[in-house]
């Protein structure tokens, strides 16, 4: 087993090359460098980055962009389209205005100021413009993307298709996980569902061959904004802070991608109306932690031969 553990994209990140080879050896060093060049491409917080050049092109007409960021930026739209415009790239704006203007450690940090209203979304997602003959992407007047998530989701993916050239191969992008292939001899991967209310501990074991996993939540990234705590769930239909009592939500999908956007949007929706969203797409499996302790999961994830801990439930 070839393994690799580094920081990249704000996060701490691991990949897993089940291969004793030389060449697998050679290419999981590789990895830190990818993602450093993803990074340099979509990062909102690098005024250098290819993302933050074509934000301040938005309005002026049509931009060239590179295969990377053509890609992300699709993924992206599709993204936007699978949740009706819940998982939107247009949230740039609104996510300074709440205060995670900067990288999240300087946030949690330095604080932020004054907490000000909420606001609509500057532009409809569905204003943006693509010309796949030149490669070209239109941004309306005042719309700043944000590919967060998506970008970090699609790096996974890429890092782990790489990877199992050579090999089954798992990337875990700050608990987004791709993986590609059953272990050598036919064995699942093993994946634990951190519980967000005992740091440390595993709420769920997940065995995966293939696919990928997320989890989305408000208990690692918050902060305060005047008095008012934040996080970076953001529900376009209000422009501001999503009010969810989910506390956190694990979502199985045949493509990380998938279950990257299922997550957030569950997120977004809430307890009920996200559990109904699950029920309906038979192809994602999720396992939820409320604000008031419960767990939910959908029959689907049964399929992963899962174990959980049934957490107990307080009204205090």
């Amino acid at each position: 087993m070839q393994s690799i553990t580094f920081r990249a994209m704000g996060c701490q990140m691991h990949a897993f090359l089940d291969s004793e080879t030389d060449d697998a050896a050679v290419l999981i060093q590789s990895v830190p460098r990818w993602f450093a060049e993803w990074e340099r491409i979509l990062s909102r917080f690098r005024t250098d980055s290819e993302l933050s050049a074509l934000n301040r092109q938005a309005g002026e007409g049509w931009v060239r962009v590179s295969p990377t960021l053509w890609e992300v930026v699709n993924d992206a739209l599709v993204a936007a389209r699978m949740s009706d415009g819940l998982v939107t790239p247009a949230v740039l704006p609104v996510m300074e205005m709440v205060g995670y203007d900067r990288v999240f450690a300087q946030v949690k940090n330095g604080g932020a100021g004054a907490a000000p209203v909420a606001a609509p979304l500057p532009g409809d997602w569905r204003a943006i413009r693509l010309d796949p003959g030149r490669r070209a992407v239109m941004l309306p007047p005042g719309m700043r993307l944000d590919l967060g998530g998506i970008a970090k989701g699609w790096a996974a993916e890429r890092a782990a298709r790489r990877l199992a050239r050579y090999g089954p191969a798992l990337v875990d992008a700050g608990g987004d996980i791709a993986v590609r292939g059953a272990r050598v001899g036919g064995e699942p991967w093993v994946v634990g569902v951190d519980d967000p209310l005992r740091p440390g501990e595993h709420l769920a074991i997940l065995l995966l061959t293939g696919g990928g996993v997320a989890t989305s939540g408000r208990d690692v990234r918050r902060w305060r904004q005047g008095n008012v705590e934040r996080h970076h769930i953001i529900d376009p239909r209000t422009g501001a802070p999503a009010q969810t009592d989910i506390l956190a939500a694990t979502v199985v999908a045949p493509s990380l991608h998938e279950a990257e956007v299922a997550a957030k949007v569950v997120m977004i929706l809430g307890r009920r109306a996200g559990m109904l969203w699950l029920n309906a797409r038979p192809s994602l499996a999720g396992l939820l932690v409320t604000a008031t302790k419960d767990t939910l999961h959908t029959s689907t994830l049964d399929q992963y031969r899962w174990r959980a801990r049934v957490l107990e439930v307080s009204h205090e």
